[in-house]
């Protein structure tokens, strides 16, 4: 029997849709929530199916925050004798010490800021480091009048001839002086004992303390007022240094006789522009304006003349077959512009040797030597003979030539018999 189509239920047909009306969202509220939330809650699904690796993931980042942020906050700077710096070369140490023994020091980083920090605090003590020149006379005579006492550390020679105080430079300290000992009757050098010198800079005029042996000068030198002291060496003063005998006695002892220390460490903004200044065109002598243009015109007519001479670029494809003859030609030639006549002798003997071993099959380990009795049997002459030409050493590249030739003509006699 042939079945036929599948009959439909005629109810059915009127409950589909009704049934599909009623599963609707419109139709029921309540489910329109339930799918919302569902297409809403992949990332959360995601988090809950991953929250392992996700924890992980935040902690790295947490970590690599701090990291990143350890290393961008301020250090402090790497200033020498900066109270900032705790590296071997700041000053952080001595200030903090100075703090402790009640002594306000004042870090201040401008003339501006130094001369009204000495204008608020009359008779307070200026430590000035200008290690390289940058004020000049008139601001160094505002800062010293402003000042009750004045610190000077290994000043230069253009700071002591604008002060006018009778001190001046007389060199280093000898390498070979260990310890320096006071030497002289001020009390603060006394109290701190001797101290090293190394590497300090030797001053002379006024009181003079610390001297090497057969010297006048010394590493510390004071006016006779009492008004300017001038220290040699950072190394008194800076972290690296204050341990050192005698090196914190001093530095507290000389920078802590008021209760306010002006810190002052002259940098590039302080550098005042005089009003004569001269520029690079005024210093240069008058004849510069005629060199100059003529220097330019022969080099331009030079790289005319050596570019024509190279010629234009020439293309080749790639690779480029080179000949073994150009090869040797060019390896001599190299050979000749460098008199290398030894390299060009010993080639040309291993050359030969070889050449020679194959022709009368003596095997590829044979010697010189076998190679040469060898062919004084195959020739029948004496060996002195073969060896005194295959061992011969030419002084000269004529020499040379007619040596080659006598190799050349040695090798056809051995192929020819």
């Amino acid at each position: 029997m042939t079945q036929g189509p599948t009959m439909q239920n005629p109810s059915l047909d009127r409950l589909t849709p009704k049934l599909l009306t009623q599963s609707a969202p419109e139709a029921q509220p309540g489910f329109a929530p339930a799918l919302r939330s569902d297409s809403g809650s992949g990332a959360g699904s995601w988090l809950r199916r991953h929250r392992g690796g996700a924890a992980i993931g935040a902690a790295a980042a947490v970590g690599l925050a701090v990291v990143i942020s350890s290393q961008l906050t301020s250090k402090g700077d790497s200033l020498p004798l900066s109270v900032h710096n705790a590296g071997p070369a700041g000053a952080r140490a001595v200030s903090e010490i100075l703090g402790r023994h009640g002594v306000e020091v004042q870090d201040v980083g401008s003339f501006d800021a130094a001369t009204t920090a000495l204008a608020d605090r009359p008779g307070a003590t200026l430590l000035l480091y200008d290690r390289s020149g940058f004020l000049d006379q008139f601001r160094l005579e505002q800062l010293t009048a402003g000042a009750g006492r004045v610190v000077l550390v290994t000043p230069r020679l253009s700071t002591l001839k604008a002060l006018d105080t009778g001190i001046s430079q007389a060199g280093v300290v000898p390498e070979s002086t260990a310890l320096l000992a006071p030497g002289c009757d001020l009390s603060d050098p006394a109290a701190a004992g001797a101290v090293s010198g190394t590497g300090g800079f030797l001053y002379d005029g006024g009181t003079v303390c610390f001297s090497p042996p057969g010297s006048s000068a010394g590493l510390l030198v004071r006016t006779d007022d009492g008004g300017l002291t001038v220290l040699g060496s950072t190394a008194l003063l800076n972290n690296g240094g204050l341990a050192d005998p005698g090196h914190a006695a001093l530095a507290l002892r000389t920078l802590g006789s008021s209760e306010d220390l002006v810190w002052y460490l002259p940098g590039l903004g302080d550098a005042a522009a005089a009003e004569s200044t001269q520029t690079l065109d005024d210093l240069a002598p008058g004849w510069v304006a005629f060199l100059g243009p003529w220097l330019v015109f022969v080099a331009v007519l030079a790289v005319v003349w050596r570019g024509r001479r190279l010629g234009p670029l020439v293309f080749e494809p790639l690779p480029v077959v080179v000949k073994a003859v150009e090869t040797a030609e060019g390896r001599a030639r190299l050979y000749q512009d460098s008199h290398a006549l030894d390299r060009a002798r010993d080639n040309l003997r291993a050359g030969t040797l070889v050449r020679l071993a194959h022709a009368l099959r003596v095997g590829s380990e044979a010697t010189a030597d076998d190679v040469v009795q060898a062919a004084a049997r195959h020739l029948g002459r004496p060996v002195t003979d073969i060896n005194g030409v295959i061992q011969e050493s030419p002084g000269t590249a004529a020499r040379l030539v007619q040596w080659s030739q006598e190799l050349d003509k040695l090798e056809n006699e051995v192929r020819t018999r």
